[in-house]
């Protein structure tokens, strides 16, 4: 025997309009056929044309008809037919700017299907000149801290003007605010704007509010401007500190990373942890104090073997540490025991190897994610800009040319150690390489960014042999063309087996 649930829930009743006709909240229209007219009339709504289609009715495709009907229909005194309380304030609105927003669209229907009696400029006929119009009052809660009542007026104000001046600084608030209303013009508007003000300052808060909204396009844009920038302009200023360790770990494993070496990138992270560290610094210190400060712990293990540096051992996973040869920066390293001995014991090994075998990488197979990199910041300033590297006894200069306003190419080639212009600075305590040839498997990137969008050029992989005269000792030029500036060129590439 089946006992009865005395609590078995019971079908709701709701009054239709200030009539006494009722529905069940399940009808996909507002219940009987006496009730159904007046709504239709209210909204301005053909009820033949309701009665072969119910789904005229339905949220959201109702807001659609609103927008349409009610152009023609608004108060024509001027004066405000809806108010929304929110914020505790009281927000004066008219019906044709109402219904861009989706959340006040809704709000607005809620309220007709409660009854409420829209204001006498909605019903059709019977609009008179001097009638007083009757305010239809919706309310709206929000919980997000991010909307103030100033980001709120002003995104209300973007109902009535299309382009209201917004600032970088506001467009936080005024974006969670469009958010909250669901006004997707206006909530692409301040995407775009963020997108085009990302700076150091601006860079944290911009990505976790992509991240809070779901607005990958806006996520995918940080991402981005911390691959170019994170060496060259973040490592710099005090703002690194506010770098999610999420964002960074993904810059970190990004193929378009851009740094001058592969040492410039490990000062970065290492400023970066020694800011976590001491939060109330407020300027940069120099790279000696940052040494000092982690040569200060015991020397019993390393950094990254103790408990505060066991959360940060990922993004120090990502450099490629078998791309720092100087000797210099390798005892800076083991100086300040900061590595576990095993990578560094490793690193040497690697580095003595690959001298006894003529300079071969045998340690590097995937030129993507294993390649030593080196890199050019093409300035306005320049016409010609060139480094000169080392490594394993040869030697190259990196170099970029501008040809006139818009078109540069950045190209590789191999010098003599004889050829140099300060040869006892390069080449101090390092190996000298006799081999006429040079097995290299490289490619040259460039990027720049060109209203908002990136830029990217590339050679792909080329394998070449280089000698030590023209036209072999050169690499394949990167031509571009392109009126971005800065240019960030990057030069990856490994000595295969020979």
């Amino acid at each position: 025997m089946k006992m009865l649930n005395p609590h078995k829930t019971r079908l709701e009743r709701r009054i239709v309009g200030p009539t006494n006709r009722w529905r069940l909240p399940q009808e996909p229209f507002f219940g009987d056929l006496l009730a159904l007219p007046q709504m239709c009339q209210a909204l301005g709504i053909d009820i033949e044309e309701t009665l072969k289609n119910s789904d005229r009715l339905r949220i959201p495709k109702i807001w659609k008809i609103f927008t349409e009907n009610l152009k023609d229909k608004a108060s024509q005194n001027g004066e405000a037919d809806v108010t929304l309380e929110c914020l505790g304030f009281k927000w004066e609105l008219h019906q044709p700017q109402l219904f861009q927003s989706e959340t006040l669209t809704k709000l607005y229907l809620a309220a007709l299907s409660r009854g409420v009696q829209p204001p006498r400029a909605l019903w059709p006929g019977k609009i008179q000149e001097h009638s007083p119009v009757k305010r239809m009052i919706i309310s709206l809660k929000i919980n997000d801290p991010a909307v103030t009542r100033v980001a709120f007026a002003t995104a209300l104000k973007n109902l009535y003007l299309k382009d209201v001046e917004m600032n970088v600084e506001e467009v936080l608030g005024v974006l969670a605010s469009a958010h909250a209303l669901q006004f997707s013009r206006l909530f692409q508007r301040c995407v775009a704007t963020m997108m085009n003000g990302l700076r150091p300052s601006t860079l944290k808060n911009f990505y976790l509010a992509g991240y809070r909204y779901k607005e990958e396009q806006l996520t995918t844009a940080c991402e981005k401007w911390l691959e170019m920038n994170l060496v060259p302009l973040m490592g710099t200023q005090i703002h690194l500190r506010h770098v999610p360790q999420e964002l960074l770990q993904k810059v970190l494993r990004s193929p378009r990373l851009f740094t001058f070496s592969e040492f410039h990138l490990l000062k970065t992270l290492l400023m970066w942890a020694y800011l976590q560290l001491n939060s109330k610094i407020q300027a940069m210190p120099i790279h000696e104090t940052m040494l000092t400060f982690f040569n200060s712990f015991p020397k019993k293990c390393c950094f990254l073997d103790r408990d505060v540096g066991q959360s940060w051992l990922p993004l120090f996973l990502c450099l490629r540490l078998h791309s720092i040869t100087s000797r210099r920066d390798l005892e800076e390293l083991r100086h300040i025991n900061f590595f576990p001995e095993s990578w560094l014991i490793r690193v040497t090994a690697n580095h003595y190897h690959a001298l006894e075998s003529g300079g071969d990488m045998v340690h590097l197979k995937d030129l993507t994610t294993q390649a030593v990199r080196f890199g050019l910041l093409f300035n306005q300033e320049y016409t010609i800009h060139s480094k000169m590297i080392s490594i394993y006894g040869f030697f190259f200069e990196i170099k970029g040319v501008k040809h006139d306003t818009t078109s540069y190419s950045f190209y590789m080639q191999r010098m003599r150690h004889t050829d140099l212009e300060s040869p006892s600075t390069i080449c101090e305590h390092s190996a000298i390489s006799l081999k006429s040839e040079r097995l290299v498997k490289y490619e040259i990137r460039a990027q720049t960014l060109v209203d908002g969008r990136w830029q990217e050029f590339s050679t792909n992989q080329i394998t070449q042999k280089f000698g030590l005269v023209q036209p072999c000792c050169k690499s394949h030029a990167l031509k571009i063309q392109t009126v971005g500036l800065p240019i960030y060129a990057s030069f990856a590439f490994i000595f295969p087996l020979s």
